[in-house]
């Protein structure tokens, strides 16, 4: 027992190791975001190189997205909830064509690789990967292997590509970042000093919220949690510190490591092919996103282009929200949407995928006892 427990120490020391590295050399060759990239690639190398010698707690990723989801709650005031009620029609509108966008990939692959329809277009819904699997399962003609891949995939290339398109001067985010930087200065950086005593009243808050996200299944409720708990005392009335950078470079190195042990291509059937498939879906679903966001800053011209894409861009609402705090871009936003789009598919698409598949739930599983 002592034994297996000392290799597991030494695993996740190995595993921290590995990624404080990736961080140190994405900061010195300048990639956005090293402290999320680096240990994502790390990570990544680690998992194929020596997978029997690192290991991560999911506990530790989990401490990461209680930090960020109280960083997101901290964005989330009255003055900015009522600014997301006034984008409702909008989140609903981009919504939906984002999904309808995802149906016409999921068609055109089906189409061009001979995969099968429903296989593709459960590869390609974005977000809501566990809701997904577990509807996958239940569907008849389902290639479990090949949706996890294509979603795993998905979600790799959104965490890679929207901050290098974020800080491209395709958005214009390099001219920017001297304003960012000098108003960063002004605003002066979080410091410890501020943190106490108020902090002491989030932080069981933020913990509590979390598990009690996870008791009654919210979606990402690490995440989700901890930012109403912490939305509610701040209408209540109790203000929250800002983190200091620190903090928030340790939540993005705990995520980063996890994100990057999810991808393990060694394990593929048909590598080549699915490989392939996956990625060029991902292309589009990003390539779709940047073009949904000018639409939307056309709709909607106080959001920034840079807000706009991390508010369509489907990855993970963590991610973004890291990506959306690193740049100054409107968090509250980004979070809005990327909530309503995480709540729309989990309530509203798998009843609507079940009705185009035209299956029964629990179907397989008593065809399987029969």
């Amino acid at each position: 027992m002592s034994g297996r427990r000392h290799l597991s120490i030494r695993s996740v020391i190995t595993m921290l190791a590995i990624t404080l590295a990736g961080a140190v050399l994405f900061k010195l060759i300048h990639i956005p975001l090293p402290w999320l990239l680096g240990p994502m690639f790390g990570a990544l190398i680690g998992i194929n190189a020596i997978p029997q010698r690192i290991a991560w707690p999911s506990p530790l990723r989990s401490t990461g997205m209680i930090i960020v989801g109280y960083t997101i709650g901290l964005s989330l005031t009255a003055a900015a909830l009522q600014e997301m009620a006034g984008q409702l029609p909008y989140m609903l509108l981009m919504t939906v064509i984002l999904l309808l966008y995802c149906g016409g990939i999921a068609y055109l692959v089906s189409k061009v690789s001979g995969m099968g329809f429903k296989t593709a277009l459960m590869g390609s819904v974005p977000g809501g990967l566990s809701q997904i699997l577990i509807l996958a399962e239940e569907t008849e003609g389902i290639n479990i292997t090949a949706v996890t891949v294509t979603q795993v995939i998905r979600l790799m290339m959104i965490v890679i590509c929207v901050p290098l398109i974020v800080f491209s001067p395709i958005l214009g985010q390099v001219q920017d970042a001297a304003a960012v930087a000098a108003a960063a200065v002004h605003a002066g950086t979080p410091g410890w000093g501020g943190l106490f005593p108020n902090l002491l009243l989030f932080i069981p808050v933020c913990i509590a919220g979390a598990f009690v996200g996870q008791r009654i299944k919210l979606p990402t409720a690490y995440l989700l949690g901890p930012a109403l708990g912490t939305t509610a005392l701040q209408l209540a009335g109790v203000h929250g510190p800002a983190l200091p950078v620190a903090i928030i470079n340790i939540a993005q190195l705990m995520i980063g490591t996890y994100v990057g042990l999810m991808l393990r291509p060694a394990q593929l059937p048909n590598k080549v092919r699915t490989l392939t498939l996956a990625v060029i879906s991902g292309l589009l679903l990003i390539i779709g996103a940047l073009g949904f966001s000018l639409l939307l800053t056309v709709l909607e011209p106080s959001i920034s282009q840079s807000t706009g894409l991390l508010s369509l861009a489907p990855g993970g609402m963590d991610q973004m929200g890291i990506i959306a705090h690193a740049i100054h871009a409107d968090l509250s936003i980004v979070a809005g949407y990327q909530l309503f789009r995480m709540f729309f598919i989990f309530f509203v698409v798998p009843p609507l995928l079940r009705l185009i598949f035209r299956i029964k739930p629990g179907e397989t599983k008593r065809r399987g006892a029969a």
